[in-house]
């Protein structure tokens, strides 16, 4: 993939950006986890925020950020450092994550479905030829990647998918098609999940060139417009029998391919909201109405102190639900409870920060609007608000209520 140059018309913005930190959670993180994430807040500071309002404003894709990202590490930053990876801790990714979405939320999906949706499913359930073929790769963001699940009738119920693949002599023949896929439009490796000729899914990787093998651009979003999506078409592609994933079979695994990307964007939403949340208290600082500003106003410091505390408590959740995931002992009733109220605790700050600005709330020189409706995006994929409340459900009561 080419990257485009950057727009000579981009406006560049100045960043000055304090994070939130009430409960001096700080004093809970390693001397790492701290130096991946400022050092994913000055990458933010220095090739995102200053370019992302003008590409969103466009529908535009920053392309060359592929390679910004790679060369920061940001790629596989959890794969073992034998393929290529970081072999980061999940706090520390979360804390990389965070400051991705703080620049935008699209930024954060594009990262987020190439690492924890392509480059997880390999190391879990690949081969190690696979693993050594494509992890290095993936790494250097010589390759992006995609992550072929939903269907357009089957977004909540996975397991009804109809993409469906037959055996032949040295090769499996694929027909079907994914809706809304993240890095569909400019993927080079696709991880497709599919169901047998005896209905069991399983996991097969594609790459880019592959006869009967192509892809739309879902155009028109009011939502990550700096992201590309997409739907991935299969009509009878001849799949290399070496190109399924050996350890993947059954719905569990994509599954917890997407306990991963929940995983970060509780994180990310975060991000989202703390960029929100300072934003509108640098603006009430400044903005005078009535002879003083009107961070002087009980309803204004009243929003404030409670946008602060939601956030607080939701990175309280993520430093917990980090501390488990590096046990091994996070569970996927944990991750929905933290993807769920993250995102929701996101929306609700972003949409007082909006009232704090008033009509500047919706402009581009802020970046409220444009978290708000990416937030939007955000607390549909990977699992919809109400189904992570079903998701607790059934792990409170035993009865899954979704079946």
């Amino acid at each position: 993939m080419q990257a485009q140059p950057v727009p000579t018309s981009t406006r560049l913005k100045a960043d000055s950006y304090e994070s939130p930190d009430f409960y001096q959670i700080d004093d809970l993180l390693t001397a790492e986890q701290k130096l991946v994430r400022s050092a994913m807040r000055d990458f933010v500071k220095r090739e995102i925020t200053p370019i992302i309002d003008d590409y969103a404003q466009r529908g535009e894709f920053p392309a060359h950020i592929i390679q910004k990202f790679a060369q920061i590490g940001a790629f596989g930053a959890t794969i073992p450092t034998e393929y290529g990876g970081g072999g980061l801790d999940y706090i520390a990714s979360g804390l990389m994550l965070q400051e991705i979405e703080r620049g935008d939320s699209g930024m954060r999906s594009t990262l987020s479905v190439h690492n924890s949706l392509t480059m997880y499913p390999i190391l879990t359930f690949g081969s190690e030829e696979q693993k050594q073929k494509y992890l290095p790769r993936l790494a250097k963001g010589e390759l992006i990647g995609c992550f072929g699940l939903t269907e357009a009738n089957y977004g909540s119920n996975p397991g009804g998918m109809q993409t469906n693949f037959i055996e032949r002599s040295d090769y499996y023949l694929l027909n079907g098609s994914k809706l809304w896929i993240t890095n569909g439009p400019i993927a080079d490796l696709a991880v497709v999940w599919a169901k047998n000729e005896q209905g069991k899914i399983k996991g097969l990787l594609l790459e880019k060139g592959m006869e009967g093998f192509t892809t739309n651009e879902i155009e028109r979003k009011w939502s990550l417009r700096a992201s590309r999506t997409g739907e991935l078409i299969f009509n009878d592609v001849k799949v290399p029998k070496s190109q399924m994933l050996p350890d993947a079979s059954g719905l569990r695994a994509p599954l917890d391919c997407l306990d991963q990307a929940r995983y970060g964007i509780a994180w990310g939403a975060v991000g989202a909201a703390m960029d929100c949340y300072e934003t509108a208290r640098k603006y009430a600082s400044e903005r005078i109405q009535f002879d003083k500003p009107i961070s002087g106003f009980q309803l204004i410091q009243k929003k404030l102190a409670e946008m602060l505390t939601d956030i607080t408590k939701a990175q309280l959740v993520c430093w917990r639900l980090g501390t488990l995931k590096n046990g091994g002992a996070a569970t996927t009733a944990q991750i929905s409870m933290a993807k769920r109220d993250n995102v929701d605790m996101a929306l609700r700050v972003a949409r007082e920060c909006r009232q704090i600005l008033g009509g500047m709330g919706i402009v581009g020189d802020y970046p409220i609007m444009r978290h708000m409706m990416n937030l939007e995006s955000v607390v549909t994929y990977e699992g919809t608000h109400d189904i992570h409340l079903l998701i607790m459900g059934a792990e409170i009561t035993g009865v899954a209520a979704f079946k």
